[in-house]
């Protein structure tokens, strides 16, 4: 065979490579701040899921978006809402705020999906009533929303809720303890006999 560099239809191999830099025409220096109206909320629930609204003239669910779905405290008033923006472009998909009156319900045939009503969902304008379904990655993922969701409606209708997570860690510690008298017991009757 004859080497690449015989033939005279192989393209030639540059040795020198040539670095372009382009200046541009317009230097940007100032720096624009973008608000999202979410800035005097904290986030108190954010994961991936995929959003859909049940339209009634086609008899058919359509889909709406999917990225993560938040529930957004505001710092002052402790209102807690819903807000769900689309991956890319980052539009509302949903938003609203959670009522007592709202119910999950489970989807027909789905362990990782919820159905509920909205009253007002201000992602279109002007604020329609929706009826909206969620679907989560894994069954876990959606009880982890549906436990959030409701202890959201508890705080928005003035209930007094405890925090989940000091809950759920003397709770583990309990266990733990538990565990150990249980160990220590059988030990103890395993000796005796």
């Amino acid at each position: 065979m004859a080497d690449t560099n015989d033939n005279p239809l192989a393209p030639k191999q540059q040795e020198d490579e040539t670095d372009v830099h382009f200046e541009p025409v317009i230097k940007l220096t100032e720096q624009v701040e973008i608000k999202t109206l979410e800035e005097d909320e904290d986030v108190i629930f954010k994961m991936r899921a995929k959003l859909f609204r049940f339209d009634t003239s086609g008899n058919e669910w359509k889909e709406r978006g999917t990225g993560d779905v938040r529930l957004l405290q505001h710092k002052e008033t402790k209102k807690v809402r819903l807000v769900m923006r689309r991956d890319k472009t980052l539009k509302v998909c949903a938003n609203h705020i959670i009522s007592s009156g709202m119910r999950l319900q489970p989807n027909v045939g789905s362990d990782r999906s919820w159905v509920w009503k909205v009253t007002a969902d201000y992602a279109e304008n002007p604020p329609t009533a929706e009826t909206l379904a969620i679907r989560f990655a894994n069954s876990e993922n959606a009880l982890d929303f549906k436990k959030k969701f409701e202890r959201a409606q508890k705080i928005n209708a003035g209930e007094a809720v405890p925090d989940d997570e000091e809950k759920e860690v003397n709770e583990e510690e309990n266990v733990g303890e538990t565990n150990q008298k249980d160990e220590k017991e059988a030990a103890a009757t395993e000796e005796k006999e």
